[in-house]
């Protein structure tokens, strides 16, 4: 199983503006790329995402990026970070694209919300059913077919599973599950009974608030794509 970590998922065919860039190229860059946002940097240090919205305020066509009130300056991922975190900040910015930082904190690269899934396999099915399931838990504790299991005593399937180490704890590792059900209750009971963390969920039919339930949603069209 691969690790999605972003170093892995690289755009390059998305190159970063300067901040001596002119708007005018700024919004032919938009354009020529498909995107809704790109990158700022001065140097090798990455300033914030430039956008569509942020260039309709500016009539001279000459006016440089430095000159901007760039947004998402902290809108970015570690180059070690995981596939679930993209998709974090993805969806909670509604940006089509997240920047990705190296070791030294210098601009790395961007990965695209599609890419991303692109690498996470597509998702068999009607558009709007399913869940995502991400558990944490000692390196020595894991085992796939044991959790399988115990989703399929649950009568559920995982779809696909992604593992990698946990950033915080070199011991722990992170386990990003895609399952063929909407309905988690009965499935994260019987895995924290088993000693699992349930660190994050997305399921459809959960008692979750409506900003959780707007993530969802978002998380399942992109998945529908």
């Amino acid at each position: 199983m691969s690790a999605l970590l972003a170093e892995d998922l690289l755009n390059q065919m998305i190159p970063p503006l300067k901040s001596t860039d002119t708007t005018a190229k700024a919004a032919r860059w938009l354009e020529e790329f498909h995107v809704g946002q790109l990158p700022v940097v001065t140097g090798t240090h990455y300033q914030g995402l430039i956008t569509e919205n942020d260039l309709a305020d500016y009539e001279n066509p000459d006016t440089q990026l430095a000159e901007l009130p760039l947004r998402y300056a902290d809108t970015y991922v570690q180059h070690d970070q995981h596939f679930f975190r993209i998709m974090e900040l993805a969806i909670q910015n509604r940006i089509q694209l997240v920047p990705v930082l190296d070791e030294q904190q210098e601009y790395a690269g961007v990965v695209t919300v599609s890419d991303a899934l692109a690498a996470f396999g597509p998702v068999p099915g009607p558009a709007g059913q399913g869940s995502i399931l991400v558990l944490t838990m000692e390196e020595r504790d894991y085992s796939l077919s044991q959790i399988s299991r115990y989703v399929e005593e649950n009568n559920a399937k995982i779809l696909s599973a992604h593992v990698v180490a946990d950033e915080h704890d070199p011991f722990r590792i992170r386990l990003t599950l895609r399952l063929n059900t909407d309905n988690l209750a009965r499935i994260t009971a019987t895995l924290e009974r088993f000693g699992y963390l349930v660190s994050a969920q997305f399921s459809g039919t959960a008692a979750v608030s409506e900003d959780e339930q707007d993530r969802f949603d978002a998380l399942l069209r992109y998945l529908s794509v």
